[in-house]
């Protein structure tokens, strides 16, 4: 084909035309690149922002999840210590420091309200109105003992009728409760669980012998009880040191005394001290356990 001059004009033109053309347009790949570049940012920005959303909201539950948390415990924490000081005042006053713990009787609301005897009560000529003599042993400690039967017929008789069938030295050997407060200093044996519960059996009263002044002297034996005058039972309380006991209660009963071994008692078991506790520092088990080991009566 014969090109003319005017057609490699026309061709100059078209070829310089459409070089411009190329060098001025968009290259449609690049911009392809360029837009997947920007939304792959966008992309990554926004799970950023997603994360921090999601950290501040976890952030968020977790304070408001440990402020409940706060809440209750403070809330439970006030409902225990007024707890605490509404059982420790009961306890003061019930069964706490200066009066024996109370012997839990067979049927503790029916003998309360009756006021009589209930099971198989010893009777109370067994002691036939007059003074025994015997021993008893705490541990090692050799106690001289003397009992009322006159002042403390039933009391006496009662205590005369376990020696003889070993009720102290067997069931209810263990001397549980240790006191060793300034004005009140005893040590209480008997009960059937060796923790301070339970008779044997039987409930008794009326109460013998009971101080006007509330003092009981040191060496004092005497029923412990509960609320009842006739909530006594087989468990009973020795002094060490003359102890006050609050006379509005009614008192307890005196039915005998430690006529010699007692200064023993006091450097051998009552320095040892009392097992405390949150309710109490000076009412508590004997730190020295303490059983009867030995009860002779004549």
């Amino acid at each position: 084909m014969v090109v003319s001059a005017a057609d490699g004009d026309r061709l100059s033109d078209t070829v310089q035309e459409d070089i411009p053309c190329r060098q001025r347009g968009a290259d449609p790949e690049g911009s392809a690149v360029a837009s997947s570049k920007n939304a792959d940012r966008d992309a990554r920005e926004a799970r950023d922002r997603l994360r921090r959303y999601n950290a501040r909201q976890s952030v968020h539950s977790l304070q408001v999840t440990r402020r409940r948390r706060d809440n209750v415990v403070a809330i439970v924490s006030v409902v225990v210590i007024a707890a605490l000081a509404t059982f420790t005042q009961v306890f003061y006053f019930t069964a706490g420091p200066g009066m024996p713990a109370p012997t839990v009787s067979p049927s503790p609301s029916s003998s309360a309200s009756a006021e009589k005897n209930v099971g198989p009560v010893p009777a109370k000529t067994i002691a036939k109105g007059r003074a025994w003599t015997g021993t008893l042993a705490l541990n090692t400690v050799m106690l001289g003992i003397s009992l009322d039967g006159a002042k403390a017929p039933q009391a006496t008789s009662v205590f005369i009728d376990l020696a003889k069938k070993s009720f102290y030295t067997t069931t209810g050997a263990t001397c549980h409760r240790l006191t060793n407060g300034d004005s009140f200093k005893l040590i209480q044996c008997g009960s059937v669980d060796g923790k301070g519960a339970g008779g044997a059996g039987f409930s008794f009263g009326p109460l013998e012998n009971v101080p006007t002044d509330g003092v009981y002297p040191a060496g004092t034996i005497a029923m412990a009880r509960g609320d009842s005058a006739y909530s006594q039972s087989s468990q009973f309380f020795i002094t060490y040191a003359d102890t006050k006991l609050p006379s509005t209660t009614g008192g307890y009963t005196i039915f005998g005394s430690v006529t010699s071994g007692l200064p023993a008692f006091v450097s051998q078991i009552a320095d040892g001290g009392v097992t405390a506790s949150a309710q109490s520092t000076t009412d508590g088990t004997p730190v020295i356990p303490t059983k009867i080991t030995q009860l002779t009566v004549q």
